[in-house]
Formats: structure tokens, C-alpha cells, sequence
């Protein structure tokens, strides 16, 4: 349990973080497969389901608490060296993806979609960032709508491997604000505050509850993919995979570089690595 529950955190560490992908976590850690099928099948085989999702949804959890409040003080203050420790992290993953695909004959069109996965990425990541100046989060109608219609796009894109739900966000304009809302909803609760309860669950309840419809609808999708062109779906995870370090990178920036940061990085690329593999164990 406690094994899964530190997988939760990595993947919710990722899905938070611009440019790391939770999915692509998922299947360097070993657990892509398993996780996509307890969802699909939470209903049918609801003890099984739940006894492993729940470590994983608390590790979740505690990483989406935690990383408002430190994080982004790592990514301000070490970009180069928290980059690099994602990056391995992702990399680590590489061999379990690579195993799904070794002994069979590679087709033209496997590579195809290896390069259109990593070049839609990178491309996503080349989009940059917008400002969430313009995101609606007062309460209205209106409002309750396009943070539910959110919340599905962003954790849509959080199941699929290579693809950051966060980066989705930036894209639309919400990361920031709902990151703010998250801290703001923490505050509030720990100091007994009413009116930031009810504001904080007034933006996060209807983005949260988008968030839970996106996950069982793409899971779903992803489910009958797997089933019906298996190789063609590693074929694209590994060309996620290979993509998202250039889309960390784009998008996390790397900062100044010293000799002691390029060896702190390359430190943490080789801990992202080995803790990835020792995880997917």
C-alpha cells in the first residue's frame, strides 16, 4: 500500500507540474495498464478496483495539497535540477514501454505514429503559456460550465501518456487561477474561514467533479485502444515518452548553469531514473 501510495504522489506531482505528463508516470512506474483497467471496471470488480486505486488516489492527493506550497519554489529557485530529476523519472519508464513492443516486427506505421505522438507534443509545449487573467471563476451559471467542461479536458489529457493536463491548463487560460484556488481552499480550511470554504468549493467542486467525468470517459476510449491495436498504442506511448523531456524543457526552462548545477542536475536525472525503475517493479 504505502508502495502505491508513493506512486500517487509522483503522478499527482507530475499532473501538477507544466510539462510532465501523469500518464507518461503512470506507465514508467509499471501501473498504466492495471490503473486504466480498475477504472473501467470499478463497478464490475469494485473491491479489486478500489483496493488499488485508493493508495494511488491518496498519494494523489497529498501531492496536490503539498505542491502549491513548495514545488514551485524548486521550479523558481533549481529549474535545471527538478527538470532533470522529472526527466528521469519519465526516461526510467522507457524499458517497460520498450518491452511491450521488443520481438515484434516494427511496420512503417508504428514509427509514424511514434513521430506524430512526440512531434504533438512538442508542439503543445512549443505553444507556450497564456495568462489566466481571463479564466471566469466567479460564481455563475456560466462559470460552473466551462470549469466542469475544464476539468474534463484537463484530466483527459492527464491520463494520456506524454500529454500534461497542466499544460492543457496553462493552454486554456486556468492553470494559475485553479492552483490559486487549491491554496487559497487550504488556507481557508485550516483557518475555519466560511466564506473561503464556500468560495473555494464554489470553483474547485464543478472542476473537480469535470475532472472524475473526463477520467472514466478517456479510460474508457484508451481501454478499447489498447485492446484492439496494442502495438500501435506503445508504439505512440514510446514516442510520448521520448517527447516529453523536450516538452519539460520548453516549458520548465533550465535557468542559469553552473558546474554544480550540472552536476546536481545530472545527480537527480540518475536518482528520476532509478527510483522510476525501482517503482515500476
Amino acid at each position: 500500500m504505502i508502495k502505491n501510495i508513493l506512486k500517487g504522489i509522483v503522478i499527482g506531482l507530475a499532473n501538477v507540474i507544466p510539462g510532465v505528463s501523469g500518464g507518461t508516470m503512470m506507465v514508467s512506474m509499471g501501473i498504466y495498464d492495471k490503473l486504466i483497467h480498475s477504472i473501467t471496471h470499478l463497478f464490475s470488480e469494485l473491491k479489486k478496483s478500489v483496493m488499488f486505486l485508493l493508495p494511488i488516489f491518496i498519494g494523489i492527493g497529498i501531492a496536490v495539497v503539498v505542491v502549491p506550497f513548495g514545488i514551485e519554489y524548486l521550479f523558481a529557485e533549481y529549474p535545471f535540477q527538478t527538470n532533470l530529476l522529472f526527466i528521469g523519472l519519465i526516461l526510467g519508464g522507457l524499458p517497460a514501454a520498450w518491452k511491450n513492443v521488443k520481438g515484434n516486427s516494427i511496420k512503417i506505421g508504428h514509427l509514424i505514429v511514434c513521430i506524430a505522438f512526440f512531434v504533438l507534443v512538442a508542439g503543445l509545449a512549443m505553444m507556450g503559456e497564456t495568462e489566466g487573467n481571463a479564466a471566469d471563476l466567479s460564481f455563475s451559471v456560466l462559470s460552473v460550465a466551462k470549469l466542469f467542461g475544464v476539468g474534463i479536458v484537463a484530466s483527459a489529457t492527464m491520463v494520456i501518456p506524454g500529454v500534461s493536463g497542466s499544460m492543457m491548463l496553462l493552454l486554456m487560460g486556468y492553470y494559475h487561477p485553479i492552483l490559486e484556488a487549491i491554496t487559497e481552499f487550504i488556507k481557508a480550511v485550516l483557518a475555519f474561514d466560511m466564506d473561503g470554504i464556500l468560495r473555494g468549493v464554489g470553483i474547485l467542486a464543478p472542476f473537480g467533479i469535470g475532472v472524475v467525468a473526463g477520467i472514466f470517459a478517456i479510460a474508457k476510449l484508451i481501454e478499447i485502444i489498447f485492446e484492439k491495436f496494442p502495438l500501435y498504442a506503445y508504439w505512440a506511448i514510446i514516442g510520448l515518452i521520448l517527447s516529453s523531456p523536450v516538452a519539460i524543457l520548453l516549458m520548465g526552462g533550465i535557468g542559469s548553469i553552473t558546474v554544480v548545477s550540472v552536476l546536481v542536475g545530472a545527480a537527480a536525472l540518475a536518482a528520476g531514473f532509478v527510483a522510476a525503475l525501482k517503482l515500476g517493479e
